[in-house]
């Protein structure tokens, strides 16, 4: 349920609602936009007597919220989520792109690549440490010693860095870590989920492999619920009968989520096509289709990558890219 109250109401009145309704035991979520401020109600809304709730003086409307996130749900929230990564801001206009190898191999190849995102206009840097891999003989990342070799990248170059988290026993090594990275495949492990929502820390999350938008919406949920709104959505392909490109980029994800939900939305065409030559047209399609973010993966020499050369663009090819990219976002505002 959201109670929208009217501009003129005052602090003090709005402080007076608030503690009634939380003494039914409801927890109050405040937006304060510039027109309006709407409290979210969360619990069992059934004890609230809508009638009266509208009737009182500084209520505007009252609605019930049939979907089943709330918090994330843009009637809680109607402005635009930003999401600040020390200087970089994602969402409400503003726009990251993210780049970086799919793992950290060496400290001389990470901090090669943060050099040359950078100079070619990357916001924010990206590199595995911990990697989900299909196969349990395939290279399974640095752990530890790859975060490490990340924040010197970052100490190399000022970019703040993101990287996969595979389980809570690992959290104590993101402390440093700037943007907290949840995969696809644990899109849906919610322990996981409920423990970063504790963190406080901005957490870029995945869309499953053949998830829904409402059930990747029920994920953030779940971090939400335990105190975190820093949350970027993250579009990166689902599974279907396709077999040219590695997964189906579902572009239209970026509109109904941004109708859906306050939170940014960050594209991946990396993942999303499993192929370098169709990632440029893919980056420019998402820019286009108004996505706050980009994420790439770009290799110093993508043919000896470890993992995903098949789909890494060279740090030339992410400079044209986010050329072409810019150019875009140009035109649409």
């Amino acid at each position: 349920m959201i109670a929208i109250l009217k501009r003129e109401t005052t602090p003090e009145q709005k402080a007076h609602l608030i503690d009634w309704l939380k003494h039914m035991n409801l927890d109050v979520h405040i937006s304060d936009g510039d027109e309006f401020t709407v409290l979210g109600l969360i619990g069992d809304t059934t004890r609230v007597d809508m009638e009266l709730l509208n009737s009182l003086e500084i209520v505007e409307s009252v609605k019930r919220v049939s979907e089943p996130f709330k918090q994330a749900n843009r009637k809680f929230h109607p402005d635009d989520t930003v999401v600040s990564i020390g200087d970089v801001k994602i969402g409400g206009g503003h726009f990251a792109m993210i780049a970086g190898p799919c793992s950290v191999e060496s400290e001389e190849q990470i901090i090669e690549v943060a050099q040359a995102v950078k100079a070619a206009g990357a916001d924010i840097l990206r590199g595995g440490a911990f990697k989900p891999r299909t196969s349990p003989y395939a290279f399974q990342g640095l752990k530890g010693e790859g975060i490490r070799m990340l924040l010197e990248a970052k100490q190399a170059t000022g970019l703040p860095i993101i990287t996969e988290i595979m389980t809570t026993r690992s959290l104590d090594l993101f402390e440093d870590v700037d943007i907290i990275q949840v995969g696809a495949r644990n899109m849906q492990n919610f322990d996981l989920l409920q423990e970063l929502g504790k963190t406080h820390k901005p957490i870029l999350l995945k869309r499953g492999l053949a998830n829904t938008l409402q059930e990747l919406l029920m994920s953030a949920e779940y971090i939400m619920s335990e105190g975190n709104e820093n949350i970027i959505l993250c579009e990166r392909g689902i599974r279907t009968y396709e077999h040219y490109t590695r997964n189906t980029l579902d572009l239209s994800a970026i509109p109904v989520l941004h109708e859906l939900t306050h939170l940014p939305v960050v594209i991946d065409p990396s993942h999303a096509t499993g192929k370098a030559s169709l990632v440029p047209s893919m980056a420019a399609a998402a820019a286009a289709a108004d996505a706050d973010g980009i994420m790439i993966e770009v290799h110093n020499n993508p043919s000896r990558a470890l993992c995903d050369g098949a789909q890494s663009l060279t740090p030339e090819q992410f400079d044209q890219v986010n050329k072409k990219v810019q150019k875009i976002r140009e035109a649409i505002r």
